[in-house]
């Protein structure tokens, strides 16, 4: 069971909680700033989905959680994030990235890779979650969704 709850900084360094969100539905993908193509390519999908919706996208918070807080410091949320703006990035410590992990039920393991500057990558779960205004789980999509079809799905959610 999906729970929702997190207690983490966000990219200005304020603490923040789910409660935080609450009143807007939240759509949660976790990844890391040093992730060059899934995370990058996720977050241009919602991106998209979220420029289909028009207005209707002010109802949704989208969020960004970390599963690498050694290198993802608030600042460097916010500088990655500067191409994603509709997003707001979550990090914090390691006891606090991974206790949101667990809610979610997020996977993500540090890798050994030679070829990254500082030594490893970090394998995760690539699931977009969708939680209601008052931070029930409602349903998570697969990173195969295509943005035209998140977008529809979106909409039916805010419909409900």
């Amino acid at each position: 069971m999906i729970d929702g709850r997190f207690s983490l900084l966000d990219h200005d360094g304020r603490a923040v909680t789910e409660q935080t969100y609450r009143g807007k539905h939240m759509l949660v993908f976790f990844g890391f700033t040093h992730c060059k193509v899934v995370c990058p390519r996720a977050l241009e999908r919602i991106s998209r989905a979220l420029d289909t919706l028009g207005g209707e996208a002010d109802r949704i918070q989208p969020l960004y959680i970390s599963v690498d807080p050694e290198r993802d410091t608030p600042a460097r949320m916010q500088e990655f994030l500067g191409t994603y703006p509709r997003f707001t990035g979550l990090t914090g410590t390691r006891e606090q990235t991974d206790a949101a992990k667990q809610a979610f039920r997020v996977f993500a393991q540090r890798k050994a890779d030679a070829q990254e500057p500082d030594g490893y990558v970090v394998p995760h779960t690539a699931f977009t979650y969708v939680l209601d205004p008052s931070g029930a789980y409602v349903v998570h999509y697969a990173d195969t969704i295509d943005a035209e079809t998140m977008a529809s799905r979106l909409r039916d959610v805010l419909t409900r």
